[in-house]
C-alpha cells in the first residue's frame, strides 16, 4: 500500500509518497510562479498555476521506482491557508487568488470588528478579524471590484481547488476552514451568525469535513491528468499548519512545534478550543477529531533570509545550497551578534502585534560589523519573534512539554542552536523532514485503512532524529536580547505614527 500526500505551498506544489511504515518512498516539488504583489501590501497567485504544478509533482513520483498508479491507496491533501480562490459557475477562477500573506484588507477588518463587537468575534469564530484571513478578502473584493463579485458562485481554500480539479468536487476541511473567520471553530461546523452578519450565501461554501474523512475520488479527468487511479480516494487533509503538525507528531496536549518556512508558526496541540481574549494567537480545530490547537504566526521568518539571500547574495557560489551558505557565515558571529537586532515585519506581523503596517528594521549597526553579524541577526531575530508566542501559551496555561523543530529553518544546525537558546528548551529533529506534505500522507493512510487513528500513524511513523539543548552561555545571551528586542516594536510604533501625522 502506497499513500500520496499533495501540498499546494506558496512557492510550489510537493508530491509525496509513503509506504505504510510511513517511510518515503518517492518524492517532487514543481515551482509555483512567483506571486505577484501589483501594490505595496498585496500578495496574489494564479489558481491554474497551483493545479499545473500539483499535476506535474504527482506524475513525476509516479515515475518513481517502486511507485505504481495502482498501489496509491490513498490521496492526502494540504496547503497553504487563508486564500480566496473565487469561481464562476464554470468553476474557473474569477481573478488571481488573493493569499495568505496580503495585507490589503485593513478597512475591512475594521468594519467587521465595529460591526461584530470584538470580543462576539472571538465568541463566534475563536479568532479576530485579521488581514490574511479568508471573510476579509472576499468582503474586499465585493467592495472593490462588484462586478466580479457579482458573478461568484464558489469560494474554495487554495488546496481545495487543487482537489476540485482532482475529483470535481467542492469540499474543505475543519483545521483549513478554522481560517476564513467564517468557521465555529467550538463547534466545528460554519458559522450561520457569521455568514449573516457578513451578508453571505452559506451556498457559497464548501461542506467542511474531518481531515481524515474521504471527500471524494479521483474523477476521469484528474486520472488523465495526474496519472492516478480513477477512482482513487482523496481525503480532507489540512490547512499546512496542522498537517505540518500531524507529519512532526504534533497531536496531543503538551506538544508544540515550531517551524520556520516563509512564514514562522509555533503550534500546540489542545485537548480544548483554547482562546486568547486578545486574540494575540490563532485558535483552529486540529486535523485529529476531536482537538484542537492553537499557534502564533511571524510573517516574515524564513522570508526575512530569502529577502537578504535575494537584495545581497549569499556568498561566493560553491554550487552548495545558498542558505547553507548563509547558515555557515552566520556561525563565524557571536550570540546576540555583537549588539545588531532584526525585527522581522516584512509583511505587517501577526504574533502578537496584529499589526499590518509594522515594517521590519536593522538596528545596532557600527563600522566593525560585518555580514555574518547581520545574517546571525536574522536567525535570531526570526526566533525572538517565535518566541513571543510561547511566552504568550505560558500566561494562556497551555503546556509545553516538548518542542520540535521544521520548516527549512529547522536544517540549519546554527538555528537550530539559537533556537534552543532562544526558547530555553531542548528542541527536536524528526526522521521524516518533509513538512506538510507528509503529514497529508499520513491522514490518507487514516482515511485509506493503514491506521485506525491519527494518533496511531504518528505512533508507528514519526520517531525522533536529534535533540539540540540549549547552550547555558547562548541562553544566558538571548534571555537578555529578547529583553531589549520586546523594546523594539513599540518604538518602530511610535516613528511610525510620528511620521504619519507630518
Amino acid at each position: 500500500m502506497k499513500l500520496l500526500g499533495i501540498d499546494v505551498g506558496t512557492g510550489g506544489s510537493r508530491a509525496l509518497v509513503v509506504d505504510e511504515q510511513g517511510r518515503v518512498v518517492a518524492s517532487a516539488t514543481v515551482e509555483h510562479e512567483p506571486f505577484a504583489s501589483p501594490q505595496t501590501g498585496w500578495a496574489e497567485q494564479d489558481a491554474h498555476d497551483w493545479w499545473r504544478a500539483s499535476e506535474s509533482a504527482v506524475r513525476e513520483v509516479l515515475q518513481a521506482d517502486g511507485v505504481r498508479a495502482e498501489d496509491v491507496a490513498c490521496v492526502g491533501l494540504t496547503g497553504q491557508m487563508h486564500g480566496a480562490v473565487l469561481l464562476d459557475e464554470r468553476d474557473e477562477p474569477l481573478r488571481p487568488s488573493i493569499i495568505w500573506c496580503d495585507v490589503r484588507t485593513h478597512e475591512q477588518c475594521r468594519a467587521l470588528t465595529e460591526q461584530v463587537g470584538a470580543e462576539r468575534l472571538i465568541q463566534l469564530v475563536s479568532n479576530p478579524a485579521l488581514e490574511g484571513f479568508t471573510l476579509p478578502k472576499m468582503l474586499w473584493v465585493r467592495e472593490r471590484e462588484p462586478e466580479v463579485w457579482a458573478r461568484v458562485r464558489a469560494v474554495l481554500l487554495p488546496k481545495d481547488y487543487v482537489r476540485l480539479r482532482l475529483t470535481g468536487e467542492k469540499a474543505t476541511d475543519v483545521a483549513d476552514a478554522s481560517g476564513t473567520l467564517l468557521f465555529d471553530v467550538t463547534h466545528r461546523k460554519w458559522s450561520d451568525e457569521m455568514l449573516e452578519l457578513a451578508g453571505l450565501d452559506r451556498g457559497l461554501l464548501p461542506r467542511a469535513y474531518e481531515s481524515t474523512e474521504v471527500t471524494g475520488r479521483v474523477s476521469a479527468e484528474g486520472a488523465r491528468a495526474t496519472g492516478l487511479r480513477e477512482g482513487t480516494p482523496v481525503v480532507a487533509g489540512a490547512g499546512d499548519q496542522a498537517a505540518g503538525a500531524v507529519g512532526m507528531g504534533i497531536v496531543r496536549p503538551g506538544a508544540v512545534s515550531a517551524t520556520i518556512g516563509t512564514s514562522g508558526v509555533v503550534f500546540a496541540a489542545t485537548d480544548r478550543p483554547a482562546l486568547d481574549p486578545r486574540g494575540r494567537v490563532h485558535t483552529f480545530c486540529h486535523a485529529v477529531p476531536g482537538r484542537w490547537h492553537v499557534m502564533g504566526v511571524t510573517q516574515g521568518a524564513g522570508l526575512s533570509l530569502r529577502w537578504f539571500r535575494d537584495q545581497f547574495g549569499a556568498g561566493a557560489d560553491d554550487g552548495r545550497d545558498p542558505y547553507e551558505r548563509l547558515s555557515e557565515e552566520a556561525a563565524t558571529a557571536p550570540p546576540g551578534a555583537d549588539g545588531v537586532l532584526w525585527a522581522p515585519y516584512l509583511m505587517g506581523e501577526r504574533t502578537p502585534h496584529l499589526d499590518p503596517h509594522a515594517r521590519a528594521a536593522l538596528l545596532g549597526l557600527n563600522a566593525s560589523h560585518k555580514r555574518a553579524h547581520v545574517v546571525r541577526a536574522i536567525l535570531e531575530g526570526v526566533a525572538f519573534s517565535l518566541r513571543d508566542t510561547f511566552t504568550i501559551f505560558k500566561e494562556m496555561g497551555v503546556p509545553v512539554e516538548s518542542v520540535r523543530l521544521g520548516g527549512g529553518g529547522a536544517r540549519s544546525k546554527v538555528w537550530r542552536q539559537i533556537q534552543a537558546d532562544v526558547y530555553g528548551r531542548e528542541v527536536e529533529l524528526v526522521e521524516a523532514d518533509e513538512g506538510a506534505a507528509y503529514g497529508a500522507a499520513l491522514l490518507a493512510g487514516v482515511g485509506g485503512g493503514a491506521w485506525e487513528t491519527v494518533d496511531d500513524a504518528c505512533a508507528a511513523a514519526v520517531r525522533v532524529r536529534e535533540r539540540t539543548p540549549p547552550d547555558a552561555e547562548g541562553k544566558r545571551v538571548m534571555d537578555e536580547r529578547y529583553k531589549i528586542f520586546r523594546a523594539i516594536y513599540p518604538a518602530l510604533r511610535r516613528i511610525a505614527e510620528a511620521s504619519a501625522g507630518d
